[in-house]
């Protein structure tokens, strides 16, 4: 005959802890030796019923003490547990129904409070929308059409026909879920009468078909901010499809991208446009104009000796900052165009040119190349 184990030690407790030990104690096994994480795993179904059992004692105040007095012979042969064995099977049920609901995240509570009702929140939806760098500039209000679903406007949600009403659902009382027993726990699953809500139609609707909802294309404006950015989403609350059966609207998100510009790069509020100028600008100096995003002209001025990559700061011309009187800054980076297709006379002017220049005309060439040498010959030493 096997000896019963003690039952703070199956829990792995001391004899003197506290209710919120034992429970915390309790769950931490029951999720460990489950038979659903476990299958065909004997030893574990053992272990399972053994914690099962020590809870079910030491969880009730007038069992632990009968208990804590008398050990395992408090509960045999008609001892102080009184109705111990008689009643395992529903109070487990219990036990493990409260344990192993907040294990599955509370689904099987939430749909008892849902399936009271039959109400479920609709779907949200998203919408794509794609807007221009000026209009992301200037800010607008779009009109947009969104394929959705509204409430009925016959049953005004319900789904029912008019004049009747859902009724509970006979096969799980209005529950939702149903209970079937598996030898000593029982285990909950969706209601296959009402889908878990609860409830059912007799006299559906004729016009929704008992959903409480029909499917329309929805007009909406939406304001869309000065200094909106690339993948910013806005969300409309209620906008989104109808609930089921009355149950609250989903919501609308629209995902914005702002497509690329063909002369400015964007990077928060600052703009970036590259500018080609002709090499004897960059030489002599000279000026150019750009038109900013707010139309307006602006001149560069470029000084004599212009490198390429030369960035130039204009300051406010940039994107507005979000939700504030701010504004960013446009830079202007210039490259520098190499002439082509050259005339005779101009390219006699520029061999000219060469000919008569020194190494302070072109001081980066010049030094980089005097480095370069310098450093192999010194790696030849």
């Amino acid at each position: 005959m096997s000896v019963k184990v003690d039952y703070y030690e199956t829990l792995g407790v001391a004899k003197t802890c506290d209710d919120k030990t034992l429970k915390a104690a309790f769950r931490k096994l029951a999720m460990q030796y489950h038979p659903d994480k476990n299958p065909g795993d004997a030893v574990a179904e053992a272990k399972f019923k053994e914690i099962g059992e020590a809870y079910e004692v030491l969880k009730d105040p007038q069992k632990r003490s009968a208990y804590d007095r008398y050990g395992h012979s408090a509960f045999q042969n008609g001892g102080g547990g009184g109705g111990f064995r008689g009643d395992f099977s529903s109070s487990m049920a219990d036990i493990f129904d409260d344990i192993f609901g907040e294990m599955m995240g509370g689904r099987g509570q939430g749909r008892r409070q849902g399936g009271s009702s039959g109400r479920e929140r609709g779907s949200d939806l998203r919408y794509n929308m794609e807007i221009s760098l000026e209009e992301a500039y200037l800010g607008k209000t779009a009109e947009i059409s969104v394929p959705t679903t509204i409430q009925c406007d016959v049953c005004n949600g319900s789904g029912a026909k008019a004049g009747t009403a859902p009724r509970a659902c006979p096969t799980c009382g209005g529950v939702g879920r149903v209970r079937a027993a598996q030898g000593f726990f029982s285990i909950e699953r969706t209601c296959p009468t009402c889908q878990g809500r609860g409830e059912i139609i007799a006299d559906p609707c004729g016009k929704c078909g008992g959903e409480g909802r029909l499917p329309e294309e929805r007009n909406l404006s939406v304001n869309i901010p000065a200094g909106i950015e690339d993948g910013t989403r806005i969300r409309l609350a209620g906008e989104g499809e109808a609930g089921l059966r009355g149950g609250p609207a989903g919501d609308l998100y629209i995902f914005l991208s702002v497509k690329p510009h063909e002369f400015f790069q964007r990077d928060g509020a600052d703009l970036f446009c590259k500018v080609p100028i002709s090499m004897t600008t960059a030489a002599l100096g000279g000026s150019f104009e750009v038109t900013t995003l707010d139309g307006a002209k602006t001149r560069v001025k470029v000084p004599e000796g212009t490198q390429f990559g030369k960035q130039f700061r204009v300051k406010g011309k940039g994107m507005p900052v979000l939700r504030s009187t701010q504004m960013g800054d446009l830079f202007i980076q210039i490259s520098i165009e190499t002439p082509q297709s050259l005339s005779r006379r101009q390219r006699e002017l520029l061999q000219e040119f060469e000919e008569i220049s020194s190494s302070e005309n072109s001081p980066q060439s010049t030094g980089f190349f005097s480095r370069m040498k310098e450093f192999f010959e010194g790696l030849s030493d």
